[in-house]
């Protein structure tokens, strides 16, 4: 298995100097690569690879390697990642977005592809020690249960003031809980985050709304500051520190639901949603006179808000890896009138459901809306799951 951790650095001021100065030394290798390539094909007719590019690298004398040459690969590798995904949009036809040349204020992390420049000695409580090549020695502070497995690449990432590294570690081994004999299906919302088969309701917080005030009154300031001001630049810093606040919030909490719903059940079923459809903008109406009629934009924005601030993609995939981590199994399927659906006669009509509320028209059957799509969806988990045994059977 392979699992990432994620740790907060605590660098010293001349650290973080030398932390400053590796991202400035990275990004511009990445413009400078980029230029080789864009000349390559312009004047030659040739394509550059990242195996030419990391052959320059060989008995190079320049202050770009006084933090070693992993780094200097991972940022060649970055650059060979977004001509392939350049590449890959221009076959499907897709909005092309030609890789550019990074400002300062697009680059905030290094990759470290391999472990050649850096070494991890990892303390109890999580405190450990981080040696880094031209940078020296740091102090993070990560998980008390600690790292696990062997690890592979490393990332260190700069967010506003703080400094954070990202370890990907391989031959992770599973912490398989003992069965329960439990199953349930979950239906995701925006008033309840989370409605279990069982009846159990997990609101949404709402981080996002309850700081609307505060970050509207930040981005105001931004808006009335000079542009390229350095009071311009501190506003636009409390602005994205809000943010930053409010992802962890979000993250947090979602790490809570899928720990408990991992624990408690050893079957999770759930919707296989497409959230990237869910939150695409209405459709333009063209009205008698030429021009364009109502069509709900308004508050199909404020739904799109408030579906993306509920983070069901970050939580179905926290449910995934922990499930798999713990030995339970996870089925997803398919979303289609598990909301208009009646759990107990299976009548579907779309005027079964009135918002939480839902009334069969043919049984009377009454139950919370997000309740009765939970119902709907484990049973046609645990049919998807008997099909998918007699497939293997035979």
């Amino acid at each position: 298995m392979f699992r990432t951790y994620q740790a907060l650095l605590q660098p010293t001021r001349r650290q973080e100097t030398a932390l400053a100065r590796l991202l400035t030394a990275q990004r511009e290798l990445y413009n400078a690569a980029l230029e080789e390539r864009r000349g390559a094909w312009r004047w030659e007719h040739r394509s550059v690879t990242r195996f030419e590019q990391f052959k320059s690298l060989t008995g190079w004398r320049h202050p770009i390697l006084e933090f070693g040459v992993c780094p200097a690969r991972g940022t060649l590798t970055r650059l060979d990642r977004a001509f392939n995904a350049f590449h890959r949009r221009c076959q499907r036809g897709e909005a092309p977005g030609f890789p550019r040349f990074k400002g300062a204020a697009r680059w905030n992390s290094v990759e470290y592809p391999d472990t050649s420049c850096w070494r991890l000695d990892e303390r109890r409580g999580g405190v450990g020690h981080l040696h880094l090549k031209g940078v020296g020695t740091l102090r993070y502070r990560g998980a008390k249960r600690g790292l696990r497995g062997t690890p592979k690449t490393l990332t260190v990432r700069r967010e506003g003031r703080r400094w954070r590294v990202t370890v990907f570690c391989a031959g992770v081994r599973p912490e398989t809980l003992s069965p329960i004999g439990r199953a349930v299906g979950i239906d995701l919302g925006v008033t309840e985050l989370v409605a279990t088969s069982h009846g159990e309701l997990v609101g949404n917080p709402r981080h996002l709304r309850a700081s609307l005030a505060k970050l509207a009154a930040r981005q105001c300031l931004v808006a009335g500051r000079r542009r390229g001001s350095q009071r311009r630049r501190k506003a636009a810093s409390h602005v994205g520190r809000l943010h930053r606040t409010i992802a962890r919030q979000r993250r947090d909490f979602a790490h809570q639901v899928s720990r408990l719903l991992v624990n408690a059940y050893d079957l999770i079923v759930h919707e296989d949603l497409e959230i990237t459809n869910l939150v695409r903008r209405p459709p333009r109406r063209a009205s008698a006179e030429g021009t364009y009629g109502p069509n709900g934009a308004a508050a199909k924005a404020g739904l799109n808000r408030e579906i993306l601030a509920a983070g069901w993609g970050q939580l179905l995939s926290m449910v995934a890896y922990k499930a798999e981590e713990a030995g339970r199994h996870v089925i997803a399927v398919n979303p289609r009138h598990t909301s208009q659906t009646c759990a107990e006669c299976g009548h579907v009509c779309g005027a079964n459901r009135d918002g939480t509320a839902f009334r069969c028209r043919r049984c009377d059957h009454t139950d919370h809306a997000d309740v009765n799509a939970a119902r709907n969806i484990l049973r046609a988990g645990l049919a998807l799951r008997l099909e998918r045994e007699a497939d293997a059977a035979a």
